[in-house]
């Protein structure tokens, strides 16, 4: 392997230039692949035989069934060589995506924690380990219909890691099957497990096919029976209704569908540069796009003369609001509505911004919400990613429109894994 793709696949290259993209590769493994999908000048591939491994590597730690944990696909490497790669993959999706010349990523900002980080984690049931115990754990990498066992995942803390195991044994106990795709048969099909890292509090969410089955013994906060093992199904609040947390001086509530950064440490340091980026002097009007819950409007309302938040989840703003009452913060408004079709409202309701934060999803901003922001004519953009790959080239919009792209730090939520969060600051050119 000569490199890391964005995305974190390893990269080898055959002497005519053809590019094979391999999961699990890293720089300097060599290894036996197994080709998948194709293309005419590159190929994925699948490590059958780890023949001769990078000098760099280091043993695994978090391992499933003798496996590498699929969640944790870094984990052969440093932290100073996982830090490195990240920072090199901003600056690479800046120039490359974004045509950016002479704009370099400030130092990275490390994880608080490089294990047992994660606040919240996803596992699924699959067929049986035992004779009557369903596994409960991860999907094998590439493998929809195989489901790895896991004792001990070392991204989750100790408290989640109980919680999952205690589910499985009251399984096995009851002799309650997970659910079959193929047949349709069995009940068990997911778990979600979600903690609140400094108050303790471990929710859980079973989801299962129509069955009647006892009660697990752990503080299930949601049980959602169906066929489609969707939301319609759900039994109501069986345990506590809300998750608490607590966020750097913010006391938060959170609903069961509302988002929370999985890595709580990790997002005050997050947050914290967007403090930094946002330049408040104490009277500006900001608005927070995409604010979930309101955490980073909240964070930044004491510097701020007003502040209004927008998100589509009408659950998140109804946690927003109780959030902003229950930590005595006045000055924080709360709408409903899609960013695309609710900025202009917002514009005509509170006037227009000084400053504008933006935390979007993984797909980024479409061309015409990046046109919406715009029309706010803010001084400063504070653009809060989770892919740079689709950061840039809205930063490239944002841009060419008369912006100018002054300061970008990338910011680790995710050891382990090639994921990378980054804040990039844009000023109004004039």
């Amino acid at each position: 392997m000569e490199g890391l793709a964005q995305g974190g696949r390893g990269v080898a290259r055959t002497e005519g230039g053809f590019v094979v993209f391999v999961g699990g590769g890293l720089p300097g493994d060599r290894v036996r692949a197994r080709i998948g999908k194709s293309k005419r000048s590159w190929a994925e591939g699948s490590i059958v035989e780890l023949l001769d491994p990078s000098p760099d590597r280091i043993a695994d730690r978090c391992l499933h069934g003798g496996e590498p944990c699929p969640g944790a696909a870094w984990q052969g490497l440093p932290y100073e060589l996982q830090l490195a790669h990240k920072s090199t993959q901003v600056r690479e999706a800046l120039e490359r995506i974004g045509k950016f010349e002479g704009i370099e990523a400030e130092p990275i900002v490390e994880a608080a924690e490089q294990w047992r980080y994660r606040n919240k984690l996803e596992y699924s049931f699959g067929a049986q380990r035992a004779e009557d115990a369903p596994a409960l754990g991860f999907h094998a990498r590439g493998e929809w219909d195989t489901v790895v066992d896991v004792d001990d995942c070392r991204l989750a803390s100790e408290g989640n890691n109980l919680a999952r195991n205690a589910i499985r044994d009251w399984a096995a106990s009851e002799g309650v099957p997970a659910y079959d795709k193929r047949s349709r048969g069995g009940v068990l099909r997911n778990l979600i497990v979600r903690e609140g890292r400094r108050t303790g509090q471990v929710q859980t969410r079973l989801v299962t096919a129509e069955a009647e089955i006892p009660r697990p013994p752990v503080d299930l906060h949601t049980m959602i029976r169906g066929d489609s093992g969707g939301t319609a199904g759900a039994t109501g609040v069986l345990g506590e209704e809300y998750l608490h947390e607590r966020l750097g001086e913010l006391e938060l509530r959170v609903s069961p569908y509302a988002f929370l950064q999985t890595n709580t440490e990790t997002a005050e340091r997050l947050y914290s540069v967007a403090r930094e980026f946002a330049g408040l002097g104490g009277g500006e009007r900001l608005f927070d796009l995409y604010c979930g819950i309101g955490t980073i409007g909240l964070s930044l309302a004491a510097d701020a003369g007003e502040v209004w938040g927008i998100e589509n989840v009408a659950d998140a703003i109804v946690d927003a609001e109780a959030n902003a009452e229950r930590n005595g913060i006045g000055n924080a408004r709360f709408r409903a509505g899609d960013a695309r079709l609710g900025i202009r409202p917002l514009v005509e309701e509170a006037g227009k911004p000084d400053v504008v934060v933006i935390d979007p999803p993984r797909a980024g901003l479409s061309a015409k919400i990046v046109r919406r922001v715009l029309e706010c004519d803010a001084k400063r953009i504070v653009y809060v990613s989770c892919n740079p790959t689709t950061m840039a080239p809205n930063a490239r919009q944002i841009v060419d429109a008369g912006y100018r792209l002054t300061r970008v730090r990338p910011v680790d939520m995710f050891p382990q894994t090639p994921h990378i969060e980054c804040v990039a600051l844009l000023e109004r050119a004039s």
